[in-house]
């Protein structure tokens, strides 16, 4: 078994996803214009997807009052100081960055719509 995609309801996936396309480096594998506006959006690897969609709209969690702890989007980034400053030019906001004794370097952000956003330098690679 492999995770095919992760789901979140948001407010705007439109948006949204228009956001991670042009911020994240994410493209859209499909897209829906039914009443969801159902995206799923491809990391780089074309290994994983997000699935972003409004549905039920009444039900969209207030990201931006949760412990980015509690849920976040984490993404491999070579230079998560350079991406901080780019991603701060379009939106996102700075939360907390984090070096850990294994050379580690971890910052914490939001997107515009308050979903917390990782950005990961590992000491040690995670992945393959």
């Amino acid at each position: 078994m492999k995770i095919e995609h992760f789901a979140i309801n948001v407010a705007d996936p439109v948006a949204m996803a228009d956001w991670y396309v042009k911020n994240m480096g994410m493209t859209i594998v499909r897209k829906s214009d039914s009443a969801a506006l159902t995206h799923f959006l491809g990391d780089n690897s074309g290994q994983v997807m997000v699935e972003i969609y409004n549905n039920p709209p009444d039900q969209v969690p207030d990201y931006a009052s949760m412990n980015p702890l509690l849920l976040h989007l984490a993404f491999v980034c070579e230079n998560p100081t350079q991406k901080r400053a780019e991603l701060e030019m379009v939106g996102a906001t700075f939360a907390e960055e984090v070096h850990i004794k294994d050379g580690s370097h971890l910052v914490m952000m939001r997107d515009p719509w308050g979903l917390a956003i990782q950005l990961c330098k590992r000491g040690i690679p995670m992945l393959k």
